[in-house]
């Protein structure tokens, strides 16, 4: 649940799920498919969120539509600006934009993925498109489920050192 704390910073409450923001050009595609997809099957262990470099006026029809087909509902979702954003504090910050950010998000690590924007393919395309996002966004929820990994020492031999 996103709280805003005495001094105005937006963060997570005291349940520690993983902040990560999903970006891509428009925030009309791409973005919201994959926080569509990880609202819907991460929500135990990350809060996500989704913003454009330069965002479109509307969620892409295509988007709405091929999301509906996977049971997801994007109608309350709206193109928003990482300006928008600006105060949100976030753990992974997801770039699907295939530019360089400028903006600089804290401590944040920083993922890039290449997946193709599906602006102006047609419907089957954009099909492909999100089911690409969804195998890379259920990997990402995989691997923040799984927790970090533990570095354990040991002699080679099955023992620990004393």
């Amino acid at each position: 649940m996103l709280q805003t704390d005495s001094r105005g910073r937006v963060g997570v409450s005291a349940t520690a799920k993983t902040r990560v923001l999903f970006v891509c050009i428009g925030n009309s595609c791409r973005s919201q498919m994959a926080e569509g997809f990880a609202r819907t099957y991460g929500s135990d262990c990350l809060v996500p969120a989704s913003a454009g470099v330069a965002p479109a006026s509307i969620v892409a029809p295509d988007t709405m539509r091929t999301m509906g087909e996977k049971n997801i509902d994007l109608a309350d979702h709206f193109p928003k600006s990482l300006k928008y954003l600006e105060r949100a504090e976030f753990d992974i910050v997801v770039n699907m934009s295939g530019l360089f950010l400028l903006q600089k998000f804290g401590n944040a690590k920083m993922l890039d993925w290449e997946v193709a924007d599906p602006v102006g393919m047609d419907y089957d395309e954009h099909c492909l498109v999100r089911d690409e996002i969804e195998r890379l966004v259920m990997t990402l929820i995989q691997t923040l489920r799984r927790g970090p990994e533990t570095k354990l020492r040991g002699l080679g031999v099955g023992r620990s050192p004393q």
